[in-house]
C-alpha cells in the first residue's frame, strides 16, 4: 500500500511559493504549505483592476441594504440563501423552502430530508454564532473551532470530533476512495498548530495587504491546510464573510460566495491546486475577485428588487384590502417567514383564527400566498413571489400583482 501510495503522489509537485509535499513514514506524501506571508509577496499592482471593481461593488452593496426598509430581515433571509448553496456544494439537496419550513415548524420535506434540512440550518447558527461573537472575541482558532462545533452538531460528520481540530490524517478525492487514491492529502496533524497559529496571525495582523486580498489568500490557506475531519469546505467559505465583517469592510453580513464557487466548481478546485502546484497566487485571487465583484452585484440587484416587490405588494394591499386592514402587517412579517399555516400567521399579527383565516384567503386570491398541500385541512401556504426571487428564478412582480 505504501508502494501504491508513493506511485499516486509521485508526480505531483508544489510549487516553493506554496509548500511542499513531504513523504511520510507509511509511504503517502502529504502537502505542507508555506507560511504567510507569501514569499514573494503577492503582485498586488497586477490585481488593482479587479481589486478595485470588486471593492466598488462591495461598497454599492452596503449602501442598498440601508435602503431596504428593515435590513435586518433582508440579512436574515439571505443568509438562509447561502446557507443552502454553501451546504449544496458538499452534496445537501434542501431547498430554500425546506429550510423555512424547518424553520416555521411546518412539514415540507419535498427535496431534502430531515438530515439536509438540519445541515443546513447549523451552517445558519453557526455564522450567526460567530458573528455574535466577534465584539467581545477576534477571529480566532478558539472562535472557529466554536464555530464547527455548532455546524457539525447532531448532523453528518458530527462524529468526526466537532470543536476539536483533528488528530489523524485526513485526504480528498472521490467518494469512498482510501488514502492511496486521494487526490491531496493536507499537512500531518502532527504539524497543524504551527500552520494554523500562522493562518491566525496572518488573518489579524495589520499591515498594507488590501482585506478583500487578505481574504482570498487566509481562504485558500485554509483549504489546504484542512484542519478539521469535516466540515472544512463550509467554514472555509465563512471566513472570508467574517473576516470582512470583523475588519468593517461590510457593515453587515451580505456577501457569500457559495453561489459562485458553486456555478464554477471545477474552476475553483482548479484554481486551488494551481496554487499548491504552480504557485499561482495572483491567478486564484483574481479568480476570486471576479466572484466578489459578481457576487456583490448580484446582491445589490436581489436587493432592488425585494425593494421594488416589496413596493408593488403594499400598493396591492392597501388598495385591495385596506390602509388600516391587517394586511400590511402580515404582509411585513410574511419576508421574514414566508412559509405559514393560518395558525402561524395569526400569531404573527395577533389576530383571531377566523380573522386570519379570511385575511390569508385575500392573499391567495391576489396571486401572493400559494397553497401547497392541495388539501382542506392543516393547510402550508407560500410567499411564493418572494421566495422565487431569493432563489433566483423571478427578478420581478408580475404584471398581474401590479
Amino acid at each position: 500500500m505504501a508502494d501504491k501510495a508513493d506511485k499516486n503522489n509521485a508526480n505531483r509537485k508544489a510549487h516553493p511559493r506554496s509548500g511542499v509535499y513531504r513523504q511520510q513514514p507509511t509511504g503517502y506524501r502529504a502537502f505542507v504549505p508555506k507560511n504567510l506571508p507569501l514569499k514573494p509577496q503577492i503582485d498586488v499592482a497586477s490585481l488593482e483592476p479587479r481589486l478595485s471593481r470588486a471593492t466598488l461593488a462591495l461598497g454599492r452593496l452596503d449602501g442598498i441594504a440601508d435602503l431596504v426598509p428593515n435590513p435586518d430581515l433582508f440579512v436574515a433571509m439571505y443568509v438562509r440563501k447561502e446557507a443552502v448553496l454553501s451546504s449544496q456544494i458538499e452534496g445537501t439537496q434542501a431547498s430554500l423552502s425546506d429550510v423555512l419550513a424547518y424553520e416555521s415548524g411546518v412539514p415540507e420535506s419535498a427535496h431534502g430530508g430531515p438530515a439536509d434540512v438540519s445541515e443546513v440550518y447549523n451552517y445558519v447558527r453557526a455564522l450567526n454564532h460567530g458573528l455574535d461573537r466577534l465584539p467581545d472575541l477576534p477571529l480566532s482558532l478558539r472562535l472557529l473551532k466554536e464555530i464547527h462545533s455548532v455546524l457539525m452538531e447532531g448532523v453528518r460528520g458530527g462524529d468526526k470530533q466537532p470543536g476539536e481540530f483533528r488528530r489523524s490524517q485526513n485526504w480528498l478525492g472521490p467518494e469512498g476512495c482510501t488514502i492511496e487514491d486521494a487526490t491531496f492529502i493536507p499537512p500531518p496533524w502532527q504539524d497543524l498548530q504551527q500552520h494554523l497559529g500562522n493562518l491566525e496571525a496572518f488573518i489579524r495582523k495589520e499591515d498594507n495587504l488590501p482585506t478583500l486580498i487578505r481574504c482570498g489568500v487566509a481562504h485558500a490557506q485554509f483549504e489546504m491546510i484542512h484542519p478539521f475531519l469535516d466540515g472544512n469546505g463550509r467554514l472555509g467559505r465563512l471566513l472570508i464573510t467574517l473576516m470582512l465583517s470583523e475588519r468593517e469592510v461590510l457593515s453587515r453580513p451580505l456577501l457569500y460566495l457559495s453561489a459562485y464557487f458553486t456555478s464554477r466548481k471545477a474552476e475553483y478546485y482548479a484554481w486551488l491546486t494551481r496554487v499548491r502546484e504552480e504557485g499561482d497566487w495572483e491567478g486564484w485571487l483574481s479568480f476570486y475577485l471576479d466572484g466578489v465583484r459578481e457576487v456583490a452585484a448580484e446582491a445589490v440587484s436581489t436587493a432592488k428588487a425585494v425593494l421594488d416587490l416589496q413596493r408593488v405588494h403594499l400598493d396591492l394591499v392597501r388598495s385591495k384590502i385596506g390602509e388600516r386592514s391587517l394586511a400590511p402587517r402580515l404582509l411585513e412579517r410574511l419576508s421574514l417567514q414566508p412559509i405559514i399555516t393560518v395558525r402561524i400567521a395569526s400569531g404573527l399579527i395577533d389576530a383571531s383564527i377566523p380573522t386570519t383565516n379570511n385575511l390569508v384567503g385575500k392573499f391567495e386570491q391576489l396571486g401572493l400566498l400559494q397553497e401547497i398541500t392541495g388539501q382542506n385541512r392543516n393547510r402550508v401556504f407560500r410567499y411564493q413571489p418572494y421566495l422565487d426571487l431569493l432563489s433566483g428564478t423571478s427578478k420581478k412582480p408580475s404584471a398581474a400583482q401590479r
